[in-house]
């Protein structure tokens, strides 16, 4: 103990409290932006199940139904980017509570309408505050962490599988025992106590530098030239890849021999295969580097589709489970990468335009993949995706030494 310690016997202690309070605002940070994560992931997989309701309800065409999905994915996607905007002039924190109000009440608001304008505006709304989430959610995570970002983000990510898969059942549950219109008020009502929580109990998001600040900035290491852009191509042939496969897999399944109720089950492996993957592979890419792990994957994805192809049934089962962790495991090493190539000011934008990218893939991805599939017929489309995940290799090779900084494992 040093003199200065006896005159103020109290410095000790409050410089351990200070140590608790750094180590636990982060993980605050990643706990509550996991719920919010859980929470919206969990609202546009609802539409699944909503959708048949809402067919008997107001005597809705396939057609219909198909824009209703559509305008809140679109409103979703196109809002990425101003989300991000918002919250430089905000905090992210406070953009983050007020996105997810806005989407709770769209979801009010949808138990309140009458007819398909009404389900669109509010499904409109609903998606216009789910934008704020990917972008500010992701940003916050990886400002709590700083270049130890990449297994957190993971994490984060994977809390978005684990709200696809509780949200929509107990949605399902709820309207077995009361009507649709109060099921939603009831996810309402969820959504703002989660937002109450981001207000109340989550650390502010640290704001990003000023340009200045970074001129400043003697030994800031400035990200790899172009290294944003190929990641970008790479997220969307990886989104590509997994919706193409999901899009041919209950027809190949089929043409096994397998029953309705075994490709239900046999969708159900890959989805908790791929819970799993993203929250095993945002740490393997800290462990492995990002090169390893995404070289891995991809090789892996496009080696058990080309299996399945020929593999009977039964041992189709058996694979899909570990092809879902590399199919849906690369996700989470590419997002965990996003701020390793921007400069810290523009973290949040580039997560939005990011996200932006995989939606847009996800959404348009299947309609190229199902041209392919009426031209050159089932078994060869389903080749498409795998060459698709090979792709991605080339672009890794080109992108790694970009990542070749201190601090940073590739």
């Amino acid at each position: 103990m040093t003199t200065t310690d006896l005159i103020n016997p109290d410095r000790e202690e409050r410089g351990m409290v200070s140590s608790v309070t750094e180590t636990q605002g982060p993980r605050r940070t990643l706990a509550l932006t996991s719920l919010v994560h859980a929470l919206h992931d969990g609202y546009t997989d609802m539409i699944y199940v909503l959708l048949p309701v809402w067919q008997a309800e107001f005597s809705l065409n396939y057609v219909a139904l198909a824009v209703l999905r559509a305008l809140y994915v679109g409103i979703l996607a196109a809002f990425q980017i101003p989300s991000a905007h918002l919250a430089k002039r905000l905090n992210a924190r406070t953009v983050l509570a007020l996105g997810t109000i806005l989407c709770a009440t769209g979801y009010a608001l949808v138990g309140f309408s009458g007819g398909l304008v009404g389900l669109c505006a509010s499904l409109a709304l609903a998606g216009a505050g789910g934008s704020t989430q990917h972008p500010l959610a992701s940003a916050a995570v990886s400002r709590a962490y700083g270049v130890k970002a990449r297994g957190p983000l993971g994490t984060y990510n994977f809390a978005g599988d684990l709200g696809k898969a509780t949200l929509p059942p107990l949605l399902s549950l709820l309207l077995t025992v009361m009507h649709w219109r109060s099921t939603l008020w009831v996810a309402a009502g969820l959504g703002l106590l989660v937002a109450a929580s981001i207000l109340w109990l989550m650390p502010p998001v640290p704001a990003p530098p000023t340009e200045l600040e970074i001129v400043a900035a003697p030994n800031l290491e400035t990200p790899g030239r172009g290294g944003f852009k190929l990641l970008f191509v790479i997220g969307i042939l990886d989104t590509a890849a997994r919706m193409g496969f999901l899009l041919f897999l209950p027809f190949l399944l089929k043409t096994k021999g397998a029953p309705l109720t075994t490709v239900g089950l046999a969708l159900s492996f890959v989805f908790i295969g791929g819970a799993f993957g993203k929250a095993v592979c945002g740490w393997l890419g800290v462990r492995l580097g990002l090169l390893a792990t995404v070289l891995a994957t991809e090789v892996g994805t496009a080696a058990a589709i080309l299996a399945l192809l020929v593999l009977p049934l039964g041992s189709s089962l058996i694979l899909l489970p570990l092809l879902g962790v590399m199919l849906n495991g690369t996700s989470s090493v590419l997002y965990g990468t996003v701020p390793e190539l921007v400069e810290p000011h523009k973290i949040e934008r580039a997560f939005a335009l990011f996200y932006t990218g995989i939606l847009g893939s996800s959404a348009l991805a299947p309609v190229l993949y199902g041209r392919v599939g009426d031209a050159v017929g089932l078994i060869s489309a389903e080749v498409a995706p795998a060459i698709t995940a090979l792709a991605v290799v080339p672009l890794m090779l080109i992108l790694s030494p970009r990542l070749k900084r201190p601090g940073v494992v590739c």
